[in-house]
């Protein structure tokens, strides 16, 4: 009499598919992966019509990505996957923490000269903002030839990227420090701000009673040769959500105060390796 198939023995069978495979990483992510997927069909009961809904979401998911937006990632973040990578790929190193980068960074931002401002389309609800601070190693020596690269909503809340009314690279910019290692940044004060509800990353928060704020912040990568990168925010310390960030990205030690139009701040990195 043939043996029925279990949940099981499935499972054994299908990681069992990948015993040899020729990449050993990729085996064991993909294992990791199938065995947790497996756990989780088997735990909440997934019934047939709830798979096809996720493959459906899923697809719409992919058909909203684009070169300015990145659906998936909005849902890394507000999963909370993206600040558990960036927590573990970082460890408590010394520099300075990081947070997620978001799915609205693009890259080839307009170099600027220090004191120069990344606001070109100026609107009436801006404040100005200059951040001002210092790029600096472990041992808080100077770090020359670091790359600040800035980015931040408009003060009406939204992303060049997301706005037809803004100029392209409206509120973006790359700094280079000198040999002090110094900055100064012309900005406008950062807003509260929603994330986009149109796609399943906002469908999964309100169907869940959540919101989709997040805390008033200007975004950094900041990286130099010879030291690891890191992507992090500034958050503004009197936004009415710094309790409740939708991605939850805030980190006391990235809270300042702005509320004189000015805030200082030194990011430290750590060297590679």
């Amino acid at each position: 009499m043939n043996e029925r198939m279990t949940p099981e023995r499935h499972l054994a069978e299908v990681l069992a598919s990948y015993d040899n495979s020729p990449n050993d990483r990729l085996a064991e992510i993909t294992r990791s992966l199938v065995r947790h997927l497996h756990e989780f069909v088997v735990e909440v009961g997934l019934t047939r019509e709830e798979w096809f809904r996720a493959i459906e979401e899923l697809t719409r998911a992919g058909d909203l990505c684009s070169e300015k937006r990145q659906e998936f990632v909005l849902l890394s973040d507000t999963l909370g996957v993206s600040m558990l990578v960036e927590m573990i790929n970082h460890g408590d190193e010394g520099g300075t923490e990081p947070t997620v980068l978001g799915p609205f960074h693009l890259d080839g931002a307009p170099r600027k000269n220090m004191g120069e401002s990344i606001v070109i389309d100026a609107m009436d609800t801006d404040k100005n903002l200059v951040v001002t601070g210092a790029v600096r190693d472990l041992d808080g020596e100077p770090i020359e030839g670091a790359e600040l690269d800035v980015w931040e909503t408009a003060s009406n809340g939204f992303y060049d990227v997301q706005d037809p009314s803004q100029a392209e690279m409206n509120m973006r910019g790359i700094y280079t420090t000198g040999a002090d290692g110094c900055f100064e940044i012309h900005a406008a004060r950062p807003v509260d701000y929603t994330i986009p509800d149109d796609g399943p990353g906002g469908d999964l928060l309100f169907n869940n009673g959540r919101h989709n704020w997040r805390p008033a912040h200007l975004h950094f990568v900041v990286s130099a040769p010879g030291y690891r990168s890191v992507i992090t925010h500034l958050f503004d310390s009197e936004s009415n959500y710094i309790n409740g960030d939708a991605v939850f990205g805030v980190r006391d030690s990235l809270v300042v105060d702005m509320s004189d139009g000015t805030c200082g701040y030194d990011f430290v990195l750590a060297p590679e390796g």
